[in-house]
C-alpha cells in the first residue's frame, strides 16, 4: 500500500523520550499562583497535596523533561503511540479540499487521553511513598484513568464524581469500580464542603469545582494521602504533550508539513494543550507562530474562554486551592448538566490563558445540540463514536473544512479525538429520541471574585 494511502500511523519508535514544557516559551511570564492574602505561593506550599517531583515539574523552566524509562515502557504497553488517522471519509462526505487528521486517544484502556498523566502522577506518588490518592471527575474519563493507574501501581483511589455525571453515566462509575476505585457522588456527606452544600441544596447537581474542594479536603485530613488532578495545572498539561510530540513525528512520517489548524476541546485544557503545545513550539522554532491557527472549543453552557474574564480565581468552589490567573466564569458558577461532563469547569489552564490573552489561541463555543449532530455525522462516516467532549472539536473541524470548501483552500486540519463515546450512549440516546436542551447562561456574575 502506498504510504499516502495508509489510514493510521502507529509505531513504538515514534514514542517521545521527553515531555514538552511550555513555560519557557510563553509570550509573557506565567502569572504566579497566589495565596488569598496576595502573597506568592512557593513550591514548598504545595507539598501537602502533591509529591516533590510533581511540584518540581509544576515550577520547572526546563523546556524538555525526561520521561522515566519505566513510564515509557508502560505507555507502550497501554497502546502508545496512539494512531494518527486521516479522516478521508469525512473529507469525502464534506466534499472539502482540506485534509483532516485526528489523533485518536480513545484506543487507550480507559477510553481517553487522561491516562497519559494518570500513570505519571501515580508513578511519582508511588515512589514518594504515598499510599492513597483522591481526585475529582466530571464525565468520569479522568476518574477511570486514575482508577486504572491506581490498580497498576497498587494505590488506593477515591474519586469524587460530579453528581450530575454520576447519575447520567453509570457505566463510567462501574468502570472505576472494576479498576478498584471507590466512587462517591459529589457533593457528598464525607466532607465539610459537601455537607454544607447539601444543607443548602439537597439536590445540587454538583460541579468540578465542588468535587475538587472535596478531594483536597480529603487529602489534607487523611495521612498518607495526596491529591491528583486531571487538568489545569502545568505538570498535568506537561504529561499530555506526549500526544502532540507523537503527532509531529507521525505527520513527518507521511510527508506532511505543519497543519494550518490545530483543534481541541477545552474544559480545563489538558487535551487541547497536549496536542497543541508541541506544535506551538514547532511554530516558534520555524518562525511560523502566527501562521498556525489554534482553535480551542468549549460549550456555550460554560463559556469560560468566550464570556469569562481573565483574572485571579480559585480552582475550586470552596476556595481551598491557590488563586490562579485564568479565564473564568467564577468558582461559584453552577454549570448546567450538559452531557459533556468533562467540560463543566469554571476556568481554564493558566498557560492557556496567557496564549488566549496574546491572541495565539482562538476560543469558540457551541451548544450541545449542534455538537451531537456533528458527532453523529462523524460516527456514520468514520465509524468512531466521539465522546461528547471530543465532539466539540469535531464540530469545529467540520466548520473549518466547509469554510475551506467555500474558499477552495487546501488546508490541513488536525484535531484531538480525546476519547470515545461508548460509555456516553445515554446522551446520544437522549439526542436521538427527544432532543437535548441547550443552555444560555446569559450574564455571568463574577463581581465576587478577588480584586488582585
Amino acid at each position: 500500500m502506498e504510504l499516502n494511502k495508509i489510514r493510521s500511523i502507529q509505531t513504538p519508535e515514534l514514542l517521545p523520550k521527553s515531555w514538552y514544557n511550555i513555560l519557557p516559551d510563553l509570550p509573557e511570564p506565567l502569572p504566579p499562583m497566589l495565596k488569598p492574602d496576595g502573597s506568592i505561593v512557593k513550591p514548598s506550599d504545595l507539598l501537602a497535596i502533591f509529591p516533590k517531583q510533581l511540584v518540581e515539574q509544576e515550577f520547572s523552566n526546563s523546556r524538555f523533561i525526561d520521561i522515566p524509562s519505566e513510564l515509557r515502557e508502560l505507555y507502550v504497553e497501554l497502546g502508545r503511540p496512539t494512531p494518527l488517522i486521516r479522516a478521508r471519509r469525512l473529507e469525502k462526505h464534506l466534499d472539502t479540499p482540506a485534509k483532516i487528521y485526528f489523533k485518536y486517544e480513545g484506543i487507550l484502556p480507559a477510553g481517553s487521553h487522561k491516562v497519559n498523566t494518570a500513570i505519571a502522577q501515580a508513578y511519582y506518588n508511588k515512589i514518594s511513598g504515598v499510599e492513597r490518592l483522591v481526585t475529582e471527575t466530571g464525565a468520569g474519563q479522568w476518574g477511570s484513568a486514575l482508577a486504572l493507574a491506581g490498580a497498576l501501581f497498587n494505590l488506593k483511589i477515591r474519586v469524587y464524581m460530579v453528581r450530575a455525571s454520576y447519575e447520567q453515566k453509570p457505566y463510567r462509575r462501574t468502570l472505576m469500580q472494576v479498576y478498584g476505585a471507590e466512587v462517591v457522588p459529589s457533593p457528598s456527606t464525607l466532607t465539610n464542603t459537601g455537607r454544607k452544600i447539601l444543607e443548602e441544596n439537597p439536590s445540587h447537581p454538583g460541579s468540578l469545582g465542588i468535587a475538587i474542594s472535596e478531594a483536597i479536603e480529603d487529602a489534607l485530613t487523611n495521612p498518607g494521602t495526596k491529591y491528583s488532578l486531571g487538568s489545569v495545572l502545568n505538570h498535568v498539561l506537561l504529561h499530555q504533550t506526549i500526544i502532540g510530540l507523537e503527532a509531529i513525528k507521525q505527520l513527518e512520517y507521511v510527508g506532511e508539513d505543519l497543519p494550518d489548524y490545530i483543534v481541541g476541546c477545552v474544559g480545563g485544557g489538558s487535551n487541547f494543550a497536549g496536542l497543541a503545545y508541541p506544535f506551538y513550539y514547532e511554530a516558534i522554532a520555524r518562525n511560523k507562530k502566527r501562521e498556525l491557527k489554534f482553535i480551542a472549543v468549549e460549550p456555550k453552557a460554560i463559556p469560560s474562554m468566550t464570556k469569562g474574564i481573565y483574572t485571579y480565581d480559585y480552582g475550586d468552589t470552596a476556595g481551598l486551592t491557590p488563586l490562579l490567573k485564568m479565564y473564568t466564569v467564577g468558582h461559584r458558577y453552577t454549570p448546567p448538566p450538559i452531557h459533556a461532563g468533562g467540560l463543566r469547569y469554571h476556568g481554564v489552564a493558566p498557560t492557556l490563558g496567557v496564549l488566549i490573552k496574546n491572541k495565539l489561541v482562538e476560543p469558540i463555543a457551541y451548544n450541545q445540540t449542534e455538537v451531537f449532530r456533528a458527532a453523529e455525522i462523524f460516527a456514520r462516516v468514520e465509524g468512531i463514536v466521539p465522546a461528547p467532549e471530543s465532539a466539540h472539536a469535531v464540530k469545529a473541524v467540520i466548520d473549518i473544512a466547509l469554510d475551506a470548501k467555500r474558499k477552495n483552500e487546501k488546508k490541513i486540519i488536525l484535531f484531538n479525538m480525546s476519547g470515545h463515546g461508548l460509555l456516553d450512549l445515554a446522551g446520544y440516546q437522549e439526542y436521538l429520541n427527544s432532543g437535548l436542551k441547550d443552555y444560555d447562561p446569559g450574564d455571568i456574575d463574577t463581581s465576587y471574585l478577588p480584586k488582585i
